[in-house]
């Protein structure tokens, strides 16, 4: 009965994210600095969505995926760096139980519909560059709504699974999380009971959705590298290599940091280390977005200049 009554009292009184609070003299850097790349990130994605949106010349699949990717950053940003600004302001700031279910839920969902997301980009891409004759039969709107609907409903599926499980644990009192946002691993190690199958339950889900989508990935371009090879002109290799480059980049930033998170023990990880690498794959790859598409492709930064034109009355070409 003792055991019962303190399991439930963070579901009545919350948790306390305890955040960076070990490194005070950060805190408020971290915020000035946290809250400009999440004003950039809301700005640089909303403007890939409208340009996607607006550009007729950009209705294609490639910039259909690309922008479901702006929105779920847009998302995934939203769920945690507010709270994450408001502890650093004011440091050791409650989140409510009913908070902290709702950005486990929301946060999880959204990167593990991510992870499948870009796992289908990097199809697409193959598509682009060994198959680029029969690229809008094969990667017509109907599969295109069916893929990106995979993606979504396999990350709500697996948060279904995970979070629940994690939140059915008995955490016993503990209410101080040593963290900046409910996570899986984190809530794992509050609770007072043997948690083996859960971490269990969490390995096998980082294999399905960051080994397995890695591997696909891999495997596409392993393809997509022999046909760029076999390209004579430099001219043609250059504009392949350019079509699949950003994705690629934006691939592997994304799951070399949470597969650091979510591929080793538990109980091994270092409570600093997390919490940086967490820091790196909520504030700072959701803008890696929107520069690297920008920056780094053409069709992009023409379509934003025709429609900054359009609205400032302006000519830049």
């Amino acid at each position: 009965m003792g055991m019962v009554r303190s399991a439930n009292e963070s579901s009545l009184t919350g948790f306390i994210l305890l955040g960076f609070s070990d490194h005070p003299q950060l805190q408020k850097i971290l915020f000035v600095v946290i809250l400009i790349l999440y004003l950039l990130t809301i700005l640089g994605n909303t403007t890939i969505i409208l340009i996607s949106r607006l550009e007729s010349k950009l209705h294609t699949p490639m910039y259909f995926f690309l922008s479901h990717l702006s929105f779920l950053d847009l998302c995934f940003t939203s769920s945690v760096i507010p709270q994450l600004l408001i502890n650093l302001w004011d440091p050791i700031r409650p989140i409510s139980y009913g908070g902290c279910v709702v950005q486990l839920y929301v946060s999880l969902a959204l990167g593990s519909t991510e992870c499948v997301l870009l796992a289908v980009m990097s199809y697409d891409r193959y598509v682009a560059v060994c198959r680029p004759l029969h690229y809008l039969v094969l990667m017509h709107p109907h599969l295109c709504m069916t893929l990106s609907s995979v993606a979504w409903l396999s990350g709500v599926a697996t948060t279904l699974v995970q979070s629940t499980l994690t939140m059915q644990l008995p955490f016993c009192g503990h209410r101080q999380v040593d963290h900046f946002i409910c996570e899986v691993p984190v809530l794992i190690k509050l609770a007072c009971v043997d948690t083996t199958f859960n971490e269990a339950e969490l390995f096998v889900a980082g294999i399905l959705f960051l080994i397995v989508p890695v591997s696909f990935i891999l495997f596409s371009y392993g393809y997509i590298a022999q046909a760029v090879l076999r390209i004579k002109s430099a001219a043609g290799r250059k504009k392949a290599f350019g079509i699949c480059s950003s994705h690629l980049i934006v691939a592997i930033i994304f799951y070399g940091t949470i597969i650091f998170m979510y591929l080793q023990p538990v109980k091994s990880q270092s409570k600093d280390q997390g919490k940086f690498v967490s820091l790196f794959y909520t504030v700072v790859t959701p803008i890696f977005n929107p520069v690297i598409y920008t920056l780094r492709n053409k069709e992009v930064k023409a379509s934003l200049k025709k429609e900054l034109g359009k609205i400032l009355g302006v000519n830049f070409t």
